[in-house]
């Protein structure tokens, strides 16, 4: 199967108002993305259904990577990584979002809706989206006991 390249996002209510601004960011970077969700701000959706609409895909390889928000992002990025194959990372700044892709190959970025606003948003999806992974080695050794070992 192919992936798709375009970026998967989604969020619940609490994250909603930042994926809306995201959104506009990727589409003035001409970046491709689907969005699964939210549609609008209900305060009775749970964050759990969001996130798994993200990391089932990535998890399937329809798609290689993706974007999650709740309120802390903690929520989502718990959901997430029960997933086999996703390696969601809660990022609070640029150095983390790079950090993670290059160790842990993350191919799910998580942020905060109520914890990042926008203006500390962008340089971390810019850092997470321009790294790539330190392929090789121990990194890679790594990753790979993170798949063996949760099986």
């Amino acid at each position: 199967m192919t992936s798709s390249k375009a970026i998967l996002i989604g969020s619940d209510h609490a994250g909603y108002a930042l994926k809306e601004q995201i959104k506009s960011y990727l589409t003035k970077k001409a970046l491709s993305f689907i969005d699964a969700g939210a549609n609008h701000i209900d305060h009775d959706d749970d964050y759990p259904v969001f996130a798994s609409r993200v990391a089932e895909q990535i998890s399937s390889g329809k798609f290689e990577k993706g974007i999650v928000i709740c309120g802390t992002g903690i929520g989502a990025s718990i959901t997430a990584n029960r997933w086999k194959r996703v390696r969601a990372a809660l990022c609070h700044n640029a150095e983390m979002a790079r950090m993670s892709r290059l160790h842990n190959d993350s191919n799910v970025l998580v942020l905060g809706g109520r914890t990042t606003p926008i203006e500390s948003a962008i340089p971390i999806i810019d850092a997470w989206l321009e790294q790539t992974f330190d392929s090789g080695g121990r990194h890679s050794r790594r990753v790979q006991q993170i798949d063996d070992l949760t099986k």
